[in-house]
């Protein structure tokens, strides 16, 4: 059975991560060619990472899901990337944004990688303006800044509402860079289907060519998993149509232990479901909150009017107008973090006072803002925004205000991974949204593209060349090896029981079943006894899927069907992973909801005795319990203490 160890370096915070760099175990340049990494994904923290391999000297072997990296889901992140510049000298440090992130995620992540991301924050900006990004800048040509939420301080950098586009294309520049010295090989149209390990160590991967079915072997010494998150689970959420967890799920049925699964961010800002045949939900950045007011009729006869459509919000005077966040939560707002937003919505909307012709959904509203500063600067500041806005709802947003509801954005579980980001799995690294390691129980907003370049451009060239160190005497690896031959066979097995089945159900059919079951019993509110139902529900519909799902075509073309189908069929073991880690953990904390806990005035409620803890699970067979393992969270330099956004 593997331990868990999480290779904290000793000595105090603010020194651990300098005292690993003077310590850790370098490869020389002539050494470094003899070794390749491979990369799967190249979104932020994938193609940084590939470029820094690639710039340090590693072969690097990188794998595209798409017909280029520019098309991974890190272009939507709209609002901003976090650093700790203070630049507003507005009183911001690397400290208070370590105590923001732990504060935010609820206490549910360690001290040591959380003051190490925001240690490596500042360099990133330097990093991405040195290769051209284009962050908005004031007046006099000074790098501008926002707030996002969980914060009173304004650190979010940002490209108007592209900021992760404009990051990315830095990252694929360096990218293509290394790619055209010929230290990076890419391969685009290429999904993982396995892993392989070769005694005891991640050593290669298979891979599925989506333009000719054809099923490939690749070697290499060391293997980074930067696939992104898994919240395509509940079918309907802001992820992008081909994100899935399918990788991660791979490499957790190899050993790899999952950390965390229940951990889910529900998104305030996004565009309310309107019917029944969407495929995805739309995000509105967050930097919304910053001049947008939130509210709903203070009358739930005047909100019944709005469902009913003869009364419009406009019509709808200030004193009859609910700003909730701001009377909840006085010292932050508009901007208090996620998941407090999200679950205000939700209290008010379950009370009779949503809006929309479902009542699930509330305003955002740019009245006061347009007033105070002008629609030319709200424009300059949002433009792109609202044009989306308007093209989605066909809505004019300067003159009517927004509706938002709350949807599933991003995942805070994933792989476990130690201090260096390597999983359980000698030789198997995961970033970004791939791991569990930086955001607890709830992500602050724009923090996701910081993780990510963190991990790829300042962490991860120190942390997998310490592990890489002793393995310059080893020759790269034949791919005939019984181990690669044996993960080739399963996974044709796989794709070919799929094709066998020929029932009556679509992929989507299951799949939008499964996100009702995950949306209603596994999602923004939780109990014992609903989630107990879900993961009855989801054994039984995984029965279903095994028997009546039908995938039409051959495994030998371009096949989206058979593709939706693979990674339907883990979406069906992880919900059922994400349900069982929820059951488990009798507490709110975060993002994790459990209605049987909560404060009187309906905030999370922690229980720091017993769940102070990452929540580690290990497979143990199909259809076989997973064990836990617990790596217990210690806290010796901020107070623990129940959150509040309500004063300073």
């Amino acid at each position: 059975m593997t331990s868990l160890h999480s290779k904290i370096p000793a000595g105090p915070l603010a020194e651990k991560w300098t005292s690993y760099k003077w310590t850790q175990n370098l490869v020389n340049p002539a050494n470094k060619r003899k070794l390749d990494i491979i990369v799967v994904g190249t979104g932020l923290a994938g193609a940084s990472a590939a470029a820094s391999f690639g710039e340090l000297g590693f072969k690097v072997k990188a794998f595209c899901i798409h017909d280029s990296p520019r098309r991974a889901h890190s272009i939507a992140a709209q609002g901003g990337i976090n650093a700790t510049k203070n630049y507003k000298n507005d009183g911001d440090s690397v400290y208070r944004l370590f105590y923001d992130t732990i504060k935010g995620g609820d206490y549910r992540s360690r001290e040591a990688n959380v003051y190490r991301l925001a240690e490596v924050s500042g360099p990133i900006i330097d990093q991405c303006v040195a290769q051209g990004v284009p962050f908005a800048r004031e007046y006099g040509g000074l790098l501008d800044n926002r707030s996002f939420g969980g914060a009173l301080v304004s650190r979010t950098f940002y490209a108007r509402g592209q900021t992760g586009q404009q990051l990315l294309l830095g990252a694929y520049g360096a990218l293509c860079k290394e790619v055209n010295k010929g230290s990076v090989t890419m391969y685009t149209r290429r999904e993982m289907m396995d892993l392989v390990i070769v005694d005891g160590r991640a050593r290669g991967i298979i891979v599925r060519n989506t333009l000719t079915g054809e099923l490939e072997r690749h070697s290499a010494h060391a293997v980074l998993l930067a696939t992104g998150g898994y919240g395509n689970v509940f079918f309907l959420s802001t992820m992008a149509m081909n994100s899935n967890g399918s990788a991660a799920w791979q490499c957790y049925k190899k050993g790899a232990y999952f950390g965390n699964p229940c951990f889910t961010q529900i998104h305030p800002t996004c565009i309310p479901v309107h019917g029944d045949y969407q495929s995805k939900l739309t995000l509105m950045s967050e930097s919304l909150r910053n001049d947008g007011r939130i509210w709903v009729p203070k009358k739930a006869e005047d909100a019944e009017k709005i469902r009913m459509g003869t009364l419009r919000p406009t019509e709808i005077p200030d004193d009859n107008r609910d700003y909730y966040l701001e009377r909840r939560y006085p010292a932050f707002g508009n901007l208090v973090p996620r998941d407090v937003a999200s679950r205000a919505a939700k209290e008010r909307c379950d009370a009779g006072f949503g809006v929309g012709s479902t009542g699930l959904a509330v305003y955002l509203d740019f009245e006061d803002a347009i007033n105070r500063l002008g629609r030319n600067a709200i424009e300059a500041k949002y433009g792109n925004l609202f044009q989306m806005y308007e093209k989605i709802v066909d809505e004019n947003p300067y003159n009517t205000p927004m509706m938002i509801f709350p949807a599933v954005h991003y995942i805070m579980g994933g792989l476990w991974v130690d201090y260096e980001l390597q999983t359980t799995i000698p030789g198997l690294f995961a970033a970004g949204e791939a791991n569990f390691s930086d955001h607890g129980a709830n992500r602050l907003g724009a923090s996701a593209l910081m993780q990510g370049l963190s991990d790829g451009y300042f962490i991860l060239p120190y942390t997998i060349q310490n592990y890489l160190a002793d393995q310059i005497g080893v020759p790269r690896f034949k791919t005939d090896l019984p181990e690669f031959e044996k993960a080739e066979r399963d996974v044709f097995d796989r794709i070919q029981r799929l094709l066998s089945i020929k029932g009556h159900r679509t992929v989507d059919s299951i799949h939008k079943e499964l996100g009702h079951i995950m949306w209603n019993h596994v999602g923004m509110g939780r109990n014992g006894e609903g989630l107990a139902k879900a993961i009855e529900l989801i054994r039984n519909l995984r029965e279903e899927f095994w028997k009546e799902v039908k995938v039409p075509g051959k495994a030998t073309d371009v096949n989206i069907e058979l593709e939706k189908a693979i990674r339907l069929a883990d979406y069906l073991e992880i919900g059922e992973l994400m349900a069982r880690d929820a059951l488990h953990r009798e507490e709110s904390c975060g993002g994790h909801f459990r209605e049987e806990y909560q404060t009187p005035e309906g905030e999370a409620l922690r229980n720091d005795q017993d769940f102070a803890y990452v929540a580690a699970w290990e497979y143990t067979g199909y259809g076989k319990e997973p064990e836990l393992h617990k790596e217990h969270i210690e806290f010796e330099n901020i107070e623990v203490k129940q959150r509040n956004y309500k004063t300073s």
